[in-house]
């Protein structure tokens, strides 16, 4: 009884989450703080272990003493939080795009092999929503996925290793990947963050801003070009 209804609050958190999403509604908001708290949020929530790794190892059967040691990520397989605070905006976003669609494709195939885990699925739909607002926050930076800053290239997530034959290697495959995801949703939580904690830079890189500077500049050359007498030539 407590398990199913801590699955129905989960669920419901999620959902509220998504409707809060702008996409969800057809469009996107042009408030960048308000899309970087909500991915932040989304991120801070989705690397809590109890909404998809703890689930997975109890299923498994791997929550006996000695086996839970084994899931542990690999080295590679996501990028490091050192790498993901060395990109640029717009190469950790399209970097964080690539991975979770890595992740996506793996939860898919998780669900085929444990079709009773509702976490599964109620993680599927909440990188979705994740997936959404970073396409809302890149229109904002006035970028996309092929006009990113060549300077650096995201690392983006290893291709996941071809299954393992054995039944038991492989679910210590699948407890390493959630594993290694979890942590990378932390490290993107502490990007988000300090993007936050840094919020002139972010204002005076804002498509806003912009516009506004390039309005005052051309407000006293409007001026200059009325006050000429009739005939003469700007010198």
């Amino acid at each position: 009884m407590r398990a199913q209804l801590t699955q129905r609050m989960l669920l419901s958190l999620v959902l509220s989450l998504l409707f809060l999403n702008p996409v969800a509604t057809g469009s996107c908001s042009g408030d960048d703080r308000e899309l970087l708290k909500q991915l932040q949020q989304q991120a801070d929530f989705m690397q809590d272990t109890s909404t998809l790794l703890d689930p997975y190892i109890r299923i498994q059967g791997l929550d006996v003493s000695g086996l839970r040691g084994y899931c542990q990520e690999r080295p590679g397989v996501f990028p490091s939080e050192n790498a993901l605070h060395g990109l640029s905006r717009r190469g950790f976003l399209r970097t964080l795009n690539v991975t979770l669609c890595h992740v996506l494709h793996r939860l898919t195939v998780f669900q085929q092999d444990l079709p009773e885990v509702q976490a599964l699925g109620m993680a599927k739909m909440y990188i979705s929503g994740v997936r959404n607002n970073i396409h809302c926050i890149v229109q904002l930076l006035r970028g996309s996925w092929e006009t990113a800053e060549p300077t650096q290239a995201g690392p983006g997530a290893s291709p996941p290793p071809p299954p393992a034959s054995d039944t038991f290697q492989r679910k210590l495959q699948g407890c390493q990947f959630l594993h290694g995801y979890h942590r990378f949703m932390h490290s993107v939580g502490q990007v988000f963050r300090k993007w936050r904690e840094s919020p002139s830079r972010s204002r005076r890189h804002s498509p806003r801003r912009a516009l506004q500077k390039g309005a005052h500049r051309m407000q006293p050359v409007m001026r200059r070009k009325r006050l000429l007498p009739r005939g003469q030539l700007p010198r």
